[in-house]
C-alpha cells in the first residue's frame, strides 16, 4: 500500500498544474533564483563556466532555457510528465536545450556521458536520499565539474529524512520525502562521497525574520 501512495510523478504533476505561467521574458530573467525571493541571492555564476549542464528536477525548464540561451548545452530531467511537456512546449525550440522525463538516480545510472555542471534548484537533491544520489552525480560530473543545489534550511533540531503529505491533511494518502541537514552536515556528507571544495551556507532572506535558503556548492 505504501508504494501505491508514494506517487512522485503524480505529486509533481499536481504541483505543476497549480503554477501560474510567466511570460518568457520574466521566466528567463528569474530562472536562476537559487533563493525563493525574486531578484535575491546569487545566480548562475555558482556553476562556473560550464559548456554542458544537467538540472535534476528541472520543472518548467526555465533554468535550462536560460543556460541554453547563453550557448550552454543544457539538459533537464524531471519525474513529472506534465512538467516535461510544458518545458518542451515552451523551450524546446532553443538550440542546446533538451528535456527528459525520468527519475534522477535511474537517469544518472544509465547515462553514458558526463556534464561540466549538475545542479538542482529546490529539486531532486532535496527529495532524494543523498547516499543514493551523490555517488551517481559524482560519477557523471566531468573532472573539475561543479555540483550546486539549493533548498529550504532545516527546521532546527529536525534532521535527516522528513515525510510530508502531498495532498494536505484532508487529501488522498499521498506523500513525499525530503532530506534536511545543516550546512556543516552537508559538507561532511559531500566530503564523505568524494567531493572537493565543498561549501554550504544559508543565504539570508531579504528581511531578517524570513526563511533563508540553504545553498551547497562542490566540485569533482
Amino acid at each position: 500500500m505504501a508504494d501505491a501512495t508514494c506517487d512522485l510523478a503524480g505529486y509533481w504533476d499536481r504541483y505543476a498544474s497549480g503554477v501560474a505561467a510567466e511570460s518568457p521574458e520574466d521566466a528567463l530573467k528569474n530562472a536562476f533564483g537559487w533563493c525563493q525571493y525574486e531578484g535575491h541571492g546569487p545566480g548562475d555564476e555558482l556553476l562556473g563556466e560550464p559548456l554542458s549542464a544537467l538540472e535534476l528536477g528541472s520543472g518548467r525548464g526555465n533554468a535550462v532555457a536560460a543556460l541554453a540561451s547563453k550557448g550552454i548545452e543544457a539538459t533537464g530531467i524531471d519525474v513529472s510528465p506534465l512538467q516535461c511537456d510544458q518545458a518542451r512546449q515552451r523551450w524546446g525550440h532553443l538550440p542546446g536545450a533538451s528535456f527528459t522525463r525520468g527519475e534522477g538516480c535511474a537517469y544518472l545510472a544509465e547515462a553514458d556521458r558526463c556534464w561540466d555542471a549538475i545542479y538542482s534548484i529546490w529539486g531532486a537533491l532535496w527529495f532524494t536520499d543523498p547516499d543514493r544520489l551523490l555517488p551517481l552525480v559524482r560519477e557523471r560530473l566531468a573532472p573539475g565539474g561543479r555540483l550546486v543545489f539549493s533548498h529550504a534550511p532545516p527546521v532546527p533540531g529536525s534532521y535527516g529524512v522528513q515525510g510530508m503529505y502531498g495532498g494536505g491533511f484532508r487529501g488522498r494518502r499521498v506523500w513525499v520525502y525530503r532530506w534536511a541537514y545543516e550546512p556543516e552536515t552537508w559538507e561532511e556528507i559531500l566530503t564523505r562521497h568524494g567531493f572537493a571544495d565543498v561549501r554550504a551556507w544559508t543565504e539570508p532572506a531579504p528581511e531578517p525574520d524570513r526563511i533563508g535558503t540553504l545553498i551547497v556548492q562542490a566540485s569533482r
